[in-house]
């Protein structure tokens, strides 16, 4: 059983990659140029999720409008790290801030920000740990954008494929395609400021 808050990823010695659903407006410009361009929007938080079935969660499987392309966006762990070192949590956690007003000063001016969410299972439940999503504000959306990402891979069709699987009663043979995800171990410090359980 996975730790209440740990960062669960699939990732090499030099990238770790996190998943975002777009408008096939945005995905196709982005897959092409295999970096983030126009209409993206570099003027809004974006949000990041290591997790593949929190975003099938999110997304309903690429279904919803406005996030029917999946993409897995391979980025240099260097720049990960970076968001994580100057995250503060969405939350006021006591064990994290000894004053509330302590946090809200943190929180409004956090370059990134960090949440977690109950992480979901192939069929979309609950299960008894916790997701990390990670939001990059608009300070550093292009250093993200532009040099944080080593690659962008359209995910959809195996997205899609797999939905179709679950959806003929052949989840076992849907599990088989999920991508392997394992514990992303951190910094103490930065473990300690985010609530990642040693």
């Amino acid at each position: 059983m996975p730790k209440l808050h740990e960062i669960r990823a699939d990732y090499d010695a030099e990238t770790i990659v996190v998943y975002q659903a777009y408008a096939p407006a945005i995905a196709e410009p982005a897959l092409a140029a295999q970096r983030f361009v126009a209409p993206f929007s570099f003027g809004r938080m974006t949000w990041i999720k290591p997790s593949f079935l929190w975003l099938m969660h999110r997304s309903n499987w690429g279904r919803k409008p406005g996030q029917e392309r999946i993409l897995a966006v391979r980025v240099r762990r260097t720049g990960w790290e970076r968001a994580l070192s100057l995250a503060v949590l969405t939350s006021p956690e006591a064990t994290v801030f000894r004053a509330p007003d302590a946090w809200s000063r943190a929180f409004a001016e956090a370059k990134v920000h960090v949440q977690w969410d109950t992480e979901r299972n192939l069929r979309g439940g609950p299960l008894p740990y916790y997701s990390i999503q990670v939001g990059i504000g608009r300070d550093l959306i292009r250093e993200y954008a532009e040099s944080w990402v080593a690659a962008i891979e359209d995910r959809t069709p195996l997205v899609r494929k797999m939905y179709q699987q679950m959806q003929a009663g052949r989840a076992d043979s849907a599990a088989k395609l999920l991508p392997r995800e394992r514990r992303y171990a951190v910094d103490g410090t930065i473990a300690e400021r985010l609530l990642i359980d040693p």
